[in-house]
């Protein structure tokens, strides 16, 4: 398999031919663009990171300082792709993803990608946006060359593991981790 060279910035993914300026009554999410994440994104990024009750308790929007160095991390890094969903309406960021691509000697030597920290702001939950937000991903994951791409979700967010599921993800695995 024939991997892109790993020192070349990555363009964020086309958006799929359903994207449109225009309001969508059906549900798919279009009126949003993607692209890279910038500097001044981290506020309204944080801002949903801490949306909800698992990251209002993890995440702190009143100290940006270590949110500022680990975007400068992601963003020197060409493995790291920091998207998030602009409203072409008005500019504001409404959904974001981090997606990384891992090499790997498993699986015949493939590359294989992550997708985490999936948010859609609460104005935009239900558009269509969040199943838009993982296309955009997975077209990339493609495009980069990997041969699978993954998730994990906390046990809590039932209602996430029902929408990945309709997005042809299987719950093949149990995740364990460790704090350090």
């Amino acid at each position: 398999m024939t991997q892109p060279p790993r020192t070349s910035p990555v363009p964020p993914p086309s958006p799929s031919p359903r994207s449109s300026s225009r309001p969508s009554p059906g549900g798919d999410g279009a009126g949003v663009r993607p692209r890279r994440a910038r500097a001044e994104d981290l506020p309204a990024i944080v801002a949903m990171l801490a949306d909800d009750p698992l990251g209002a308790r993890r995440e702190n929007p009143d100290d940006p300082a270590p949110y500022r160095d680990a975007f400068e991390r992601i963003a020197a890094d060409p493995a790291q792709s920091l998207l998030v969903a602009e409203r072409e309406a008005d500019g504001k960021v409404v959904g974001t993803l981090q997606l990384t691509v891992i090499p790997g000697l498993s699986r015949c030597g493939s590359d294989r990608a992550l997708i985490e920290a999936v948010r859609v702001h609460a104005s935009e939950r239900g558009s269509g946006l969040g199943t838009r937000l993982v296309e955009w991903a997975i077209a990339e994951a493609r495009r980069r060359g990997c041969a699978m791409v993954q998730l994990t979700s906390d046990a809590a967010r039932e209602d996430a593991h029902r929408f990945y599921e309709r997005l042809g993800f299987v719950p093949s695995h149990v995740g364990f981790k460790l704090p350090l």
